[in-house]
């Protein structure tokens, strides 16, 4: 009886040891050091628009960054992750664009006419969006933790963001300022000649989507490097977009100090010293690409951590996974 009851008892040790270590195994590879992450991001923000760019033909792509333009982006996420495969990301950033004309290198071709042009502007730009990240190297892992892990993932989301497009204002005195660009209608926005150019709002949706990698210094700390391209649904954050209008229509539409900005800033080809000439390109000709919208992108340097400690359930279930001689 006595080896009977004995036997029954290390049945069923067996049996709860082999039900526990299953269960911990499981929970490791499926949540691994945590299901929560918080981080920061700082690197250079890029715009492609109208202005700027380089030669031949304007284009939204990487041809036409001006490098001397780039500027810091700054931002903070949250994430979730359901699985260690894929998570739920929610970020704010902050930043800024900037685009001259003046700074296209004229070889006589289709660059001429932008350089010509010689329009500029500079804008804060604030965003918030929710994307989804993707992690396709975690099926051909084997857990035994993140410390010296690289994780490369794709991400695509949804956002919108903030832009208030400026120029630079030069007055009679020689004094600049840069002023919003929106209020001067330079297109031709709202007025009656024009009823197909509505105004614009400063709001606009955007396709966060891109790429990067994590490499994890510890358990529960990693840093990494990430690429996000923004497709937007606007053409305006440089304020430029399609055709030159008659310059007689800021007189009629606009107060007498807006109306001389507005000459002055919706075409500079004829600007000398603190003056502008009485010349302007004629109503109808091209003035931007109303075909392609405005994008940016960044290319930041991330640094995270996972909300996570040793006591926590996915803490211990990496724990039990380790040789007992190791602790």
């Amino acid at each position: 009886m006595r080896t009977t009851v004995l036997g029954v008892r290390t049945f069923v040790l067996m049996l709860c040891l082999s039900f526990c270590t299953a269960t911990s195994f499981s929970q490791s590879i499926t949540s691994g050091n945590g299901k929560y992450e918080i981080g920061i991001g700082i690197g250079p923000l890029f715009f492609l628009g109208d202005l700027g760019g380089n030669y031949g033909t304007g284009k939204t792509f990487v041809k036409d960054v001006n490098l001397p333009l780039t500027k810091v982006a700054k931002g903070f996420y949250a994430a979730v992750y359901p699985s260690e495969f894929f998570g739920i990301r929610a970020a704010i950033n902050h930043g800024q664009l900037e685009g001259y004309d003046h700074m296209i290198k004229d070889k006589g071709g289709d660059e001429y006419f932008r350089k010509k042009r010689n329009l500029q502007f500079r804008s804060s730009v604030l965003e918030a969006y929710i994307a989804a990240e993707v992690y396709p190297t975690v099926f051909i892992e084997q857990y035994d933790g993140l410390q010296g892990k690289l994780r490369p993932y794709g991400i695509i989301g949804v956002g919108a963001f903030k832009f208030n497009p400026k120029g630079e204002y030069i007055d009679a005195n020689g004094r600049s300022r840069w002023v919003a660009l929106k209020p001067l209608h330079l297109e031709g926005q709202g007025m009656d000649e024009y009823p197909d150019r509505k105004e614009y709002k400063l709001t606009a949706m955007a396709i966060p989507m891109g790429f990067g990698a994590k490499y994890y210094i510890k358990e529960n700390m990693y840093i990494g490097m990430e690429v996000l391209h923004r497709k937007t649904f606007t053409d305006y954050i440089d304020d430029v977009s399609t055709d030159y209008i008659d310059p007689n229509l800021f007189d009629q539409y606009l107060s007498a100090a807006d109306a001389q900005m507005a000459k002055q800033l919706f075409y500079r080809e004829n600007r000398i010293g603190n003056t502008t000439r009485p010349f302007f390109p004629p109503e109808g000709e091209q003035r931007g690409d109303p075909k392609e919208n405005d994008s940016f992108f960044s290319t930041v340097i991330k640094f995270g951590w996972r909300l996570n400690d040793s006591n926590s359930p996915n803490g211990r279930a990496a724990r039990q996974l380790r040789c007992p001689t190791f602790y």
